[in-house]
């Protein structure tokens, strides 16, 4: 990705920033750095408002959709952490978690937790300008910004180079979309069996709308007259019912139908972001989904949105006329693994 180009700055330097990079320190505190830059137009920033930028930023893919960062990355544990200690919710918006953060750093073990990121951070993020040493030499010789250097250090602090304010102002989306393009590339290597890496990385404005998936299910259940919840063995009727996630929206990032069953409305605050124990789940979902399946290819076989289940099978027509027990070991063989790898990454089972 070309950064825009700038005749007076060496913009060489700042496209360099993520090389030879080991953990996702370096992405966090330029986006946060970057964040307060455009809102504010500030050009002195403390350690501690920047730091507390960049657990805020990683907050969402750490804890609702539980990338991993790699076993050298401290960011992970010291969320986890803070977590713990703060009590802040898994979803909680970036700001309201920069703000608790930053009312809590008279707090001994809430400052001791950020402060591992004022140790070097700061002072290697100016490599591509000043060759690294050590910490001093590089606050001394970034003190004349030298090699125009994206900010200087004094104490705890940082001063924007004043001939970067402009550009990181006018540019803020674009290098936005190069730190997170970098991230994307960096965290898919340590999480090569997640779906969808990149829409985990910040929290989303919107889920997409379930009407589609609403009137396919309405479609079965009127034709049936209505069904039994798999969780709590209600009685289900068109238009009364909540779709639930299988495995959770948080882990597939999708809302494919393969994945949806209606479910009694006090499932979804009960099951929650947890994975189903599929034992005791994954073969009643596998009738109900293949008798809704049955009935809806029968009444259109070219309703487009059948074209969901082909993650599950090569052909649809081939799915619908699986028996029963083919059917469910389809489902069984795209289900286990899909929870196994997510239990791995820390999705708790739920214990109805």
């Amino acid at each position: 990705m070309t950064l825009p180009y700038n005749f007076k700055l060496p913009i060489s330097s700042l496209s360099r920033i993520f090389s030879n990079t080991t953990a996702t320190y370096k992405f966090y505190w330029f986006v946060a750095l970057l964040d307060i830059v455009a809102k504010e137009r500030r050009n002195r920033i403390s350690f501690w408002e920047i730091i507390a930028g960049m657990i805020a930023e990683s907050w969402y893919p750490i804890h609702y959709f539980k990338l991993s960062f790699g076993k050298s990355d401290s960011l992970y544990v010291q969320s986890v952490a803070l977590q713990k200690e703060l009590n802040i919710p898994i979803d909680a918006d970036k700001g309201i978690i920069k703000q608790i953060l930053l009312k809590n750093l008279d707090n001994n073990l809430v400052k001791s937790l950020l402060r591992v990121f004022t140790l070097n951070v700061p002072y290697r993020f100016l490599s591509p300008w000043i060759r690294y040493t050590t910490d001093n030499d590089v606050v001394l010789r970034s003190q004349s910004f030298e090699n125009e250097c994206l900010y200087a250090i004094t104490d705890e602090s940082i001063e924007i180079n004043p001939k970067w304010i402009e550009y990181l102002s006018e540019h803020c989306l674009i290098l936005r979309d190069f730190a997170f393009w970098n991230l994307t590339v960096f965290l898919q290597k340590r999480n090569p069996n997640v779906p969808d890496v990149p829409s985990k990385l910040i929290k989303p404005i919107q889920r997409d709308s379930l009407t589609k998936q609403h009137k396919f299910w309405d479609t079965y259940i009127e034709t049936v007259g209505s069904i039994n919840c798999i969780y709590t063995g209600k009685q289900i009727f068109a238009k009364q019912y909540d779709l639930d996630h299988f495995v959770p929206w948080s882990f597939v990032s999708h809302n494919l139908l393969w994945n949806l069953i209606p479910a009694d409305s006090s499932i979804n605050s009960s099951k929650s972001n947890n994975l189903p124990p599929l034992e005791r789940y994954l073969k009643p979902f596998a009738n109900v989904q293949h008798n809704a399946l049955k009935t809806l290819y029968a009444k259109n076989p070219n309703n487009s949105i059948l074209e969901d289940y082909l993650i599950v099978y090569d052909s649809v027509t081939d799915l619908v006329n699986l028996s029963e027990s083919d059917f469910y070991n389809a489902f069984r063989k795209t289900f286990s693994p899909m929870v196994q790898i997510a239990e791995n990454m820390g999705f708790k089972i739920w214990q109805p």
